[in-house]
């Protein structure tokens, strides 16, 4: 027993949601929480931890004799609202389990191991995902980063000032990755091709290209009861016919993802009709120019719909990431260690993707019985994450390399 269970065990009630499963935003008291429960098992192993200026965590195993770029794991620790148990958590707990397994093992690594925990992957908060790893690559400018708002208008840097960090330090990290010899991230499953194979365990070779675009239409705000039928522009109304027809320009496009998840109407009255309507569209597709073309064709339909309804549509990216292939050189270490492991690929976003474009990653995907991710039905049996804990300490050691073979 790896005792990756016993670890989620202790923080399964943090962040509860009154509405069914988890709402665990970035810097929240939830994540904040999770992360000294965090620190606290790191330093209880003697691994050497801080906090880095943008707000990752690390925590570092430095075996006597290693030397060289470190071999990094981890994931992150908040959630979407209403998220499942496992989406992040498992990762940082399997990670913290692959090094009581590796330790056990008494083997002398080459290369230091170090554990990371990303904030706000998901973007709950601040609509933009992976924002800790994509500040430490320099995939988003720091200005913009500090500039984003949350639902209560406060900006990423002042919530950054809050949770102990300094905005005038945030951004673009090549110390720190010059110190990253390669990341491999653990992380549940989500969907079900380990349930179709009857595999506990899989390597990833890709994520779908993907990105997150918000849609605002304004109308004219007035009274539910005076105003005619034949006298509106409703915002909200455009809003619907919109919502539908994204739907049905994904549905034409074969392997293409669109949802939309979030909208916003302003005042949001229950007897007013809405002035204006904010909503979010993530479309994914593996190639990236299906994508575009796909997320053309949505502006395309809501600025049709809404002149139709006597309003005006605008569309705005908030973020943008390709699809990646991960390093092959990396994958083929993982399958010597995991030969009985399948390869999948993966429709969810994830840190190891944005890492990718500055340093070699790989994803190891954990067994979901459900396939359900982002909800509370989310799972992941017991001998699952001990099978995926092993794993993961079979891959970290054929990368970091021991001097039983000689390996760097």
């Amino acid at each position: 027993m790896t005792g990756v269970a016993r670890l989620l065990g202790e923080v399964a009630h943090i962040g509860v949601d009154a509405r069914g499963g988890y709402a665990r935003p970035g810097y929240g008291d939830a994540d904040r929480e999770l992360r000294e429960w965090f620190v606290g098992h790191a330093q209880a192993r003697g691994l050497d931890v801080h906090r880095d200026r943008n707000g990752i965590v690390w925590a570092w195993w430095r075996p006597p004799g290693s030397s060289g770029p470190a071999v990094v794991t981890g994931s992150h620790l908040d959630s979407v609202p209403g998220g499942g148990a496992y989406d992040g958590p498992l990762g940082v707990a399997s990670a913290i389990g692959a090094i009581d397994v590796m330790r056990a093992r008494g083997l002398a690594l080459q290369r230091p191991i170090a554990i990371a925990v990303f904030p706000e992957e998901e973007g709950s908060r601040f609509g933009l995902a992976c924002l800790g790893s994509r500040l430490l690559a320099g995939g988003v400018q720091a200005e913009r980063a500090l500039a984003l708002t949350d639902r209560e208008g406060d900006t990423l840097a002042e919530v950054l000032r809050r949770d102990g960090l300094d905005p005038r330090h945030v951004g673009r990290d090549d110390e720190t990755l010059a110190g990253v010899g390669c990341f491999v991230e653990l992380h549940v499953e989500q969907g079900r091709g380990l349930v179709d194979l009857g595999r506990p365990v899989a390597i990833g070779s890709s994520i779908l290209g993907h990105g997150r675009w918000r849609i605002t239409i304004d109308g004219q705000g007035n009274h539910a009861g005076t105003t005619r039928m034949s006298d509106r522009r409703d915002p909200m109304v455009a809003a619907a016919r919109t919502v539908v027809e994204i739907r049905d320009l994904a549905r034409g496009i074969p392997d293409a993802r669109a949802t939309v998840g979030r909208i916003e109407p302003v005042p949001g009255g229950t007897n007013v009709i809405a002035s204006r309507v904010s909503f979010w569209v993530d479309a994914r597709h593996p190639d990236d120019l299906v994508t575009a073309a796909l997320v053309t064709s949505i502006r395309d339909a809501v600025t049709r719909v809404a002149a139709e309804e006597g309003c005006a549509a605008a569309l705005q990216e908030e973020s943008l990431s390709p699809t990646v292939d991960f390093d092959h050189g990396l994958r083929d270490r993982l399958r010597s260690a995991l030969p009985d492991a399948p390869e999948l690929g993966t429709g969810a976003g994830h840190d190891a993707g944005v890492l990718a474009s500055r340093i070699p990653t790989a994803m190891l995907f954990v067994r979901n019985p459900t396939g359900i991710s982002h909800s509370p039905e989310e799972l992941v049996e017991d001998s699952d994450a001990d099978h995926g804990a092993v794993a993961l300490a079979d891959a970290l050691e054929a990368v970091a390399g021991s001097a039983a073979d000689g390996s760097i």
